[in-house]
């Protein structure tokens, strides 16, 4: 499919894989972890945004609304029985109180996005990373992606919670060179009261793309209380060294800076008062497991 559904496209990344990156952010997540910094992602759907602080009470909204949809409902005026989604209020209105979340585009769109920064990623070793949301929750798109950025020649990485039907991960496996694979927590039941979905089917699937040869970059976001216990991370390490050939691993820590965005789209957080991780546990993490013959990195 040549069209697909993304909230944002990041130049100049520099922690989405090697070198300066494109990241594009697709839309949609099959999981709902606690600690999520993109709850903008978690719907497919293009959804409307109402900013009521920033709204100068001017009316030029309901002016330009061909359907006379309702102002705002919670929030977000999309949920309005009457509202297309055609984005004419968020174009007119002057104080950017009214926004789009997402937006739809095509292969060539994105692909004129990434190739603007061609000679970064040439002398930096970069390239594009597929992130989200969820990739896989668009695979069509996703595809099409992967190959027009194949036929130029470009770096490909795909950063995924690996929580997808196992065939659509081998195909897409053809296309990437590098997967950036979530490990959020190795107990099942745990894994599913935290991010709302059992491990099983992901840890099958990373077990897959090893036995294919794939090239993959472990990330295990850090939470303190709930998966930083000795534990899981002994069981995390001694999962990881059964993997032939997978020695990068990314320790990610838990910050708070996506509070505004619940804030913004009306959305509870449950961690609004999770500290960060100290310094001197990741380090130790890390030491720890670089002992054991990982290359263990702290930060994406």
């Amino acid at each position: 499919m040549d069209q697909g559904i993304i909230f944002d496209i990041k130049k100049y990344a520099i922690h989405d894989g090697p070198g300066i990156r494109t990241t594009v952010f697709f839309k949609g997540c099959p999981l709902h972890c606690r600690w999520c910094h993109n709850p903008e992602s978690l719907q497919r759907a293009v959804i409307g945004l109402l900013r009521p602080e920033r709204c100068i009470g001017c009316g030029q909204c309901l002016q330009a609304c061909a359907q006379q949809a309702i102002p705002a409902v919670n929030g977000f005026f999309a949920d309005s029985t009457r509202c297309r989604l055609c984005g004419a209020c968020t174009r007119i209105c002057p104080a950017e109180a009214r926004q789009m979340v997402g937006r739809e585009v095509n292969v060539l769109e994105v692909m004129a996005e990434i190739k603007k920064d061609i000679l970064f990623y040439d002398q930096s070793g970069g390239g594009v990373t597929f992130s989200g949301g969820e990739p896989f929750m668009q695979p069509e798109f996703l595809l099409g992606l992967l190959e027009a950025c194949g036929r130029i020649g470009m770096q490909r990485a795909v950063d995924t919670t690996g929580y997808a039907q196992s065939y659509l991960l081998l195909e897409v496996a053809k296309q990437t060179d590098l997967f950036l694979y979530d490990l959020k927590h190795m107990d099942a039941d745990k894994h599913k009261e935290y991010t709302g979905v059992s491990n099983e089917l992901i840890l099958a699937n990373l077990e897959l793309l090893v036995r294919k040869g794939a090239k993959i970059r472990i990330r295990v976001p850090v939470i303190p209380g709930l998966n930083d216990d000795e534990k899981n991370l002994s069981a995390l390490k001694k999962f990881v060294l059964t993997l032939p050939g997978v020695r990068d691993i990314h320790l990610l820590p838990y910050h708070r800076a996506a509070r505004e965005k619940y804030r913004r789209f009306n959305m509870a957080y449950s961690l609004d008062q999770m500290p960060a991780p100290p310094k001197a546990m990741l380090e130790k993490i890390a030491k720890d497991w670089e002992a054991a013959g990982l290359r263990v990195r702290i930060g994406g």
